[in-house]
């Protein structure tokens, strides 16, 4: 009995100062960093770049989308049939590609492809923001749909000046909004202020 306790104490005190030492390494500002990078990649990179700058969208919020809403699966398929990297329905592509000059003839599958699916999610999230005014609407209609929205800014219960919800009835969507906005913020700070790198 009593070396059993012995046993249990050392048991204790060797993963005390295992997560002391954890947290200490996830605390300090160097290991912090190398720890949220590889938790918050710049993965697609390239693309991202590339059409973030090509349909105005901040690259924070591009890289924020893709974490999550496919954790960076390009395979990634949803209960509701959303394909990709940016979890695009297939109508909200149709409706993507016809907003661009020279319709390009993509079906469904092409949203598996990360250039196509990166491409046109920037071109959704660039419509959306521009449609509502600021990111933040935009991410609501990005997860809830364009109509929902629209009915919660004309409703007195969501919205005060028929521009901005200070109040998302979904629950999963207010979730959602706080999730993009907190990742693109970590993204920022991660790699777009030069306080950070």
């Amino acid at each position: 009995m009593i070396r059993r306790k012995k046993h249990h104490k050392k048991l204790y005190l060797f993963i005390l100062v295992i997560i002391v030492v954890l947290l200490a390494l996830v605390w300090n500002p160097i290991y912090k960093n190398i720890f949220l990078k590889t938790a918050y990649p710049e993965k697609y990179q390239s693309l991202v770049d590339k059409y973030s700058k090509k349909n105005g969208v901040d690259p924070c919020l591009v890289y924020a989308v893709i974490r999550s809403e496919s954790s960076f699966n390009s395979n990634a398929k949803s209960s509701i049939g959303a394909l990709g990297l940016m979890q695009l329905t297939p109508p909200t592509f149709d409706w993507a590609m016809d907003k661009t000059p020279g319709k390009e003839n993509y079906t469904a599958n092409d949203l598996y492809t990360p250039e196509v699916n990166v491409k046109y999610g920037t071109i959704v999230l660039s419509a959306f923001i521009n449609e509502f005014g600021n990111e933040s609407t935009a991410m609501a209609a990005y997860h809830a749909g364009r109509s929902n929205v629209k009915k919660w800014l004309v409703d007195p219960q969501y919205s005060k000046d028929g521009k901005t919800l200070y109040y998302i009835p979904f629950a999963d969507t207010r979730a959602y909004v706080k999730k993009v906005e907190s990742t693109q913020k970590i993204y920022a700070d991660l790699y777009y202020n030069d306080n950070s790198k």
